[in-house]
């Protein structure tokens, strides 16, 4: 049977992921960064087929344990070497939001360190088993990847990363018939957007901005409870990445959801000033 790696698998579109490749008969060693979000996979899953392992993409130690683990497992299955590994699923992700003037250095690193450089690190250790295996990548990008809106600046800008980066390795990796494939969802109902709510809420405007950023929290809490309210299910998203994972060509991109088709669309046909105005209409600034 298969195996597969996701990251960022307590959650969201990598617990939906985890459980959907479960059922269809994968072992998935799913990557959660708190042990009790894996006692509940365990629960949920087909019996033996989800394997959680703690896993935080930033740390570089958990990273080369998931490697030992990886080749732990095709010991177990009879095999040797570096280990196979038939698919990646690189979801791990967080969102940080606000006007640029304000988000913090820190905050601006982590994004990057989470979004870019964990999904670099695990890559890199991984790619050994994946090429022993002819396997899969799937690098979770966003629409974010491809249109950047006003106060969504941090991450745009990673997934913008994502992109280049799925480039570029789609590519690079073509003669070891590893295939490399993103997938764009638009709004999808995941924690992600109860956790940016609270970014929001908490977004400190200083006296001398006011006039420039005072209304940006309602407007951004407004425009967060939009998307989430018309977002499709983590398990649409969980459905396309089998797709990827398994279609006989793999596609390079994959839209998942109607605002992100019309997103595109609309960026294509408007003239950048039109679609500024529209942009600047629907998040009221």
């Amino acid at each position: 049977m298969p195996t597969a790696l996701i990251t960022g698998a307590s959650t969201g579109i990598g617990r939906a992921t985890s459980l959907r490749l479960a059922a269809a008969g994968w072992t998935v060693l799913a990557g959660v960064r708190d042990p009790a979000a894996g006692e509940r996979l365990l629960a949920e899953a087909v019996a033996g087929r989800v394997l959680p392992l703690t896993l935080d993409v930033t740390d570089a130690g958990q990273i080369e344990q998931a490697r030992e683990r990886v080749q732990e497992e095709t010991a177990r299955a009879g095999g040797a070497g570096t280990g196979r590994l038939d698919a990646l699923v690189n979801n791990a992700g967080i969102g940080v939001g606000g006007p640029l003037e304000l988000v913090s250095s820190a905050d601006l690193r982590m994004q990057f360190e989470v979004n870019v450089f964990g999904q670099i690190a695990v890559t890199r250790a991984l790619l050994p088993a994946l090429r022993a295996a002819r396997g899969r990548i799937v690098l979770l990008s966003s629409i974010g990847g491809r249109v950047a809106v006003p106060f969504n600046g941090p991450y745009a800008a990673s997934k913008h990363a994502i992109e280049a980066l799925g480039d570029a390795l789609r590519g690079e990796l073509y003669s070891s018939n590893i295939h490399v494939s993103m997938v764009e969802p638009g709004s999808v109902k995941t924690p992600i957007w109860s956790k940016a709510r609270d970014t929001a809420d908490g977004l400190e405007i200083p006296p001398e901005l006011q006039e420039e950023y005072g209304h940006v929290p309602a407007a951004f809490a407004k425009v967060l409870t939009d998307t989430e309210r018309r977002g499709v299910s983590p398990e649409q998203v969980a459905a396309t990445i089998e797709r990827a994972l398994t279609a006989r060509r793999p596609r390079a991109r994959y839209l998942v959801g109607r605002d992100a088709r019309g997103m595109v669309l609309a960026h294509a046909l408007l003239p950048t000033g039109a679609f500024d105005r529209v942009l600047r209409r629907v998040l009221g600034v």
